[in-house]
């Protein structure tokens, strides 16, 4: 639950950093806001999985870096990269409903 938090946390960054690159600009220098936060969110997840794999698990902890890289990475980029195609693919189909009806 903590890294799913982590990666949304990161995504917003991403997301509002290319708003405000944007509204700097005074132009769309970044097209698509929900795919800059996914490639932030990629980004650090490549970086955390090198740290969790770079280094030896805790003493008490005999399941391994592979489990923690499913649980700590993968799963909750996964499940935000879900969201963002899922949310990307929705407004895709409401500009399409809206041109179809005009």
């Amino acid at each position: 639950m903590g890294a799913l938090i982590f990666y949304t946390g990161i995504y917003f960054l991403g997301y509002y950093a290319a708003h405000l690159l944007n509204q700097a600009a005074g132009r769309a220098l970044v097209s698509n806001r929900r795919i800059a936060g996914l490639v932030l969110v990629l980004t650090v997840s490549v970086a955390h999985a090198y740290k969790i794999i770079s280094t030896p698990p805790p003493h008490d902890h005999g399941d391994g870096a592979n489990y923690a890289l499913g649980l700590y990475v993968i799963l909750p980029v996964t499940i935000i990269a879900i969201a963002v195609f899922f949310f990307n693919r929705q407004e895709e189909q409401d500009r399409q409903d809206g041109n179809d009806q005009s």
